[in-house]
């Protein structure tokens, strides 16, 4: 007989470590499904070469189009999913993120629940994850009720520098909310060193803010909590009534196992959850696990954004550089009525980072040059929202690989927030120390493969026909199964994901802790 557990958890990223967790209060035997394993600690962590060149860490799998050409998609399998190689960056969505917001491309849906609704589980994701910040500086953001657990963490120069000529230029500028392990009034008992190898980069010191570090490792001593790793989960089972699921398959070690529990949790990413429930049709579900609606795999989302690299005369000796937001644009401005999104900071360049992102821009140049470039570069990230697509989807390649049709949208929205970019330096005098004594922007589109922020593919409502899951995250056609990862999103804002799944995570915790009672 298989063994048995009240709990099944697939995943042990943002949403299934977080879940975990919150579930290991209540003393229920738990077990967690993690694919990959543990991210090995190794010099490499921190080798631009290695992570951006040679994609030391991305999964080596294979994902089409829907063209059928194939594709590696940056993933990353390991226990802490995404959050391991993530820019810990955690934003809350604005208020109007969570009702209708019309853009250039269509309508952005509002949700089942509002931003008053999810304000106390962010509170408790906040203080989960270590976040530091100033809540108030970002005109945008919503109430709060309480303060970050960590002061923001402090520009260096440069970046103060630009803070300061953003502020007299009559922008709004604030501390970009950051999850680290850093106490920067006792650097001597700081996890966090404040190093260049934070964005992008598994932390070789174990100090950021991943969900290993925060939710899964102190969970292992605990006796009825089990983590198995290399384990990925291939289908799904139910009783003949098509109500329940009955066997969790795993393909580990070469072999076929089966897990039971009382309540199951798909938390293996947008894409991944969605390829499990299409992958688990049988009679009672013949177009996949609670898809009757057939909104299985729809609505995939993952933001409209763009890498920007600014150069100047005036060198840049920041380290950790994500330390700066600016949200003037998101809502729209006085001259242009759609939302833009938001511009963030990103990791310092460095020239193996930027002959790895951008081989054709960069391949003829040498060396040298790339270094002295990456010296003299500002980072930025925008982001603008994507609009949840039916024809945007997740669905089964012949080979059962995951096949992702996607379009990208809101595109002049997108080219609006870059222009404001370039009139933002301009406006701050960075123009007159470029190296070319000209305005030079380098780019970087993210492309189909770049699904850091996938979300939407199971959406979350009132309504079984348009939605996949009820408003606490259980499929409308299943008694015992659950999502809880960015799958739920019917829309995705245009800030970073990871903040809003983990305060999603508690609270479907907290809702399932008073299930099992």
């Amino acid at each position: 007989m298989p063994e048995r557990y009240d709990v099944i958890i697939v995943g042990t990223g943002a949403g299934g470590g977080t879940l975990a967790h919150t579930l290991a209060l209540s003393g229920k035997k738990i077990l967690l499904l993690e694919r990959g394993d543990y991210l090995p600690r190794e010099t490499a962590n921190w080798d631009p070469e290695e992570v951006f060149v040679d994609g030391r860490y991305i999964s080596a799998e294979t994902w089409y189009d829907a063209d059928g050409k194939a594709f590696q998609p940056q993933v990353h399998y390991f226990v802490g999913g995404a959050t391991k190689l993530y820019g810990a960056a955690l934003y809350r969505l604005r208020p109007r993120d969570f009702g209708e917001l019309h853009h250039v491309d269509g309508v952005s849906p509002s949700w089942p629940l509002s931003y008053d609704d999810f304000e106390p589980w962010y509170t408790r994701a906040e203080w989960l994850y270590q976040v530091h910040g100033n809540h108030g500086d970002d005109p945008t953001e919503g109430h709060w009720s309480k303060e970050y657990p960590w002061p923001a963490v402090s520009h260096e120069p440069r970046l103060q520098q630009i803070f300061d000529d953003l502020k007299t230029g009559g922008y709004q500028p604030f501390h970009a909310p950051c999850g680290i392990l850093l106490d920067e009034t006792d650097r001597a008992k700081s996890a966090c060193i404040r190093c260049a190898w934070c964005d992008g980069y598994p932390c070789l010191v174990h100090a950021k803010s991943d969900a290993e570090v925060i939710a899964v490792r102190p969970l292992l001593d605990q006796p009825h909590v089990t983590l198995l790793v290399n384990a990925e989960v291939i289908r799904l089972e139910t009783d003949p009534t098509g109500r329940t699921v009955t066997g969790v398959v795993v393909s580990r070690n070469g072999g076929r196992e089966v897990y039971e529990a009382g309540i199951v949790a798909l938390c293996a990413g947008a894409a991944n959850s969605a390829k499990i429930l299409l992958a688990s049709a049988d009679d009672s579900h013949p177009h996949g696990l609670a898809n009757g609606s057939d909104q299985v795999g729809r609505n995939y989302m993952f933001h409209n954004s763009k890498a920007v690299v600014a150069l100047s005369d005036e060198p840049n000796e920041t380290v950790f550089q994500k330390t700066l937001g600016l949200n003037d644009f998101y809502f729209g401005s006085d001259d242009y009525p759609w939302p833009a999104g938001s511009i963030q900071m990103v990791g310092k360049s460095n020239a193996a980072a930027m002959r790895g992102e951008e081989p054709t821009l960069t391949r003829l140049a040498p060396k040298r040059s790339l270094e002295e470039t990456a010296r003299h570069a500002v980072d930025f990230w925008l982001s603008t929202e994507d609009i949840p697509r039916p024809e945007n989807r997740i669905t089964l390649a012949p080979d059962g690989n995951v096949r992702l049709a996607y379009t990208s949208t809101n595109n002049d929205e997108a080219g609006h927030l870059y222009h404001q970019l370039k009139k933002i330096l301009n406006h701050i005098g960075m123009s007159a120390h470029h190296v070319l004594r000209k305005n030079f922007y380098m780019s970087m589109n993210i492309e189909i493969a770049g699904v850091a922020h996938q979300a939407g593919s199971a959406r979350f409502g009132t309504d079984p026909a348009t939605s996949v899951l009820d408003v606490n995250c259980k499929a409308h056609e299943l008694d015992n199964l659950y999502v809880v990862d960015t799958s739920f999103f019917p829309s995705i804002g245009a800030v970073n994901p990871a903040l809003t799944a983990m305060a999603n995570a508690i609270r479907v915790g907290e809702h399932l802790c008073e299930r099992m009672q």
